[in-house]
């Protein structure tokens, strides 16, 4: 059974990997054409691009609990219910957009705590009030998204990803490089590229609904249904620790660039690169972590608690194998993939030296995610968000920045990412029996 158990986890975590590859390349183009317009830019993308990404993934966590909902659902032959929870969903995108558009449209408060340089502040500024444009598009392309996972189908989700990738290559590399509006735009380039993209996601993902063959099945928008608040305390129970869960562990990565900013944007840009390198090794634990949640979902749902245990066992062996062996390609292979981001030698030189902590840490992040990831299939998420906060911010972020700055001799961004390292340890030492204790906990109950 744990053959067969992998075997599905590949088969479905394989389209979900190149989907999230597809969406974090997205990152990684903006990274790579700023880092031949200025280091001004790249500093900009760096800081302004870790607090879009922030806010989305925290939003973006909260939408995620529809997955859960519906592979149980799903297990339970209650197909009937499933697009009523969707359309919840929809509806809760929508609601969720308007604090996350303010907050892009006015990010003073937080940009405040920084000590950036003025040119850079503006552009920042610039960037994100262009990228809340497209966030309802993201938030309701990503309540799609979980829909399609948590029943297994995710293979759309793999087509409209590489389509959006291609599409955003070629519009920023000429809005921000080549001057296909007059004069080339920089970062307001890729922002304006991630706008559009943003939204012909959210159109297919509707027109796929429509007319596909999960709409022919659900018919997700016919009979239409109001916000049921009964559906939204359900969802917001499980999501908001997710949400949370979301926004600590992605800040404790992206706003070290603004805890740094005082550094230089060299110190920014340098950090950056390696942000983009880790997000990139993470997509394949995230790939089978979700492929884990979607399987074990079904299988609890339909109470079928021998499929549950080697579903975890395959997942966390997968993940844990598979991520060594790209932390170690990583390392090999350090300096002309930093080469491919940027011509400053003193950016390769930050990033270079950044490289190693990523290839280490890559064990215990696969663990830790496929985890996590297995106790929101029990619907146990409050526990772990309190685990990952203190082990991504207290130790992380907070530890991160007495290393970066207290240490004696302080370690300058190195140390952040030695605290992440030491926070993923410890939230794999945390979470793991934590899910052996929710699984013997569910199937005690008669």
């Amino acid at each position: 059974m744990l053959l067969a158990a992998a075997r599905g986890l590949l088969a479905h975590a394989f389209p979900i990997l190149i989907a999230q590859l597809a969406s974090i390349g997205m990152m990684v183009v903006d990274t790579a054409v700023l880092g031949h317009v200025s280091p001004l830019d790249l500093a900009a993308v760096a800081i302004g691009g870790g607090i879009h990404v922030s806010v989305v993934f925290a939003l973006v966590g909260i939408l995620q609990a529809v997955a859960p909902v519906v592979a149980h659902l799903h297990g339970a032959g209650r197909d009937g219910e499933v697009a009523g929870v969707l359309q919840q969903g929809f509806w809760l995108a929508l609601l969720l957009s308007i604090p996350g558009v303010l907050f892009l449209l006015y990010p003073g408060a937080l940009l405040g705590v920084a000590n950036m340089d003025a040119a850079v502040d503006a552009k920042v500024r610039q960037y994100l009030a262009l990228l809340a444009w497209g966030l309802p598009a993201a938030l309701g392309y990503r309540t799609f998204y979980a829909f399609c996972n948590a029943l297994g189908k995710p293979r759309v989700l793999m087509g409209i990803g590489l389509f959006s990738l291609c599409l955003h290559a070629l519009l920023a590399w000429g809005l921000a490089l080549q001057g296909w509006l007059g004069e080339p735009l920089g970062v307001v380039g890729c922002a304006l590229s991630n706008i559009v993209i943003g939204w012909l996601a959210c159109l297919s993902g509707g027109a796929y609904l429509a007319c596909g063959p999960l709409g022919k099945r659900y018919r997700p928008f016919s009979q239409w249904q109001r916000p049921h608040w009964p559906m939204w305390r359900e969802l917001l129970r499980l999501g908001l620790p997710m949400g949370l869960s979301n926004l600590v562990e992605i800040t404790s990565f992206t706003l070290v660039s603004l805890f740094v900013a005082s550094l230089g944007a060299t110190v920014v840009a340098g950090h950056r690169i390696v942000a983009n390198i880790s997000a990139l090794t993470y997509m394949l634990p995230l790939s089978l972590a979700i492929a884990t949640m979607a399987a074990l979902g079904q299988a609890v749902g339909g109470r079928d608690w021998p499929r549950a245990h080697a579903t975890v066992r395959a997942g966390l062996l997968l993940a844990a194998g598979l991520s060594t062996l790209a932390g170690l390609l990583l390392w090999l292979a350090a300096e002309p993939l930093v080469a491919a981001y940027t011509d400053d030698p003193a950016v390769r030189a930050v990033a270079v030296g950044l490289v190693i902590y990523v290839a280490i840490y890559q064990f215990f992040d696969a663990l830790q995610t496929v985890a996590g990831h297995a106790l929101r299939a029990y619907r146990v998420t409050f526990a772990p968000m309190l685990v990952q906060t203190f082990c991504f911010w207290g130790i992380g972020l907070l530890g991160g920045a007495w290393l970066c700055y207290r240490w004696s001799p302080p370690l300058g961004v190195a140390g952040f990412w030695l605290a992440a390292v030491a926070g993923l340890i410890l939230a794999a030492a945390m979470l793991l029996p934590l899910l052996h204790k929710a699984m013997q906990g569910v199937e005690s109950v008669p």
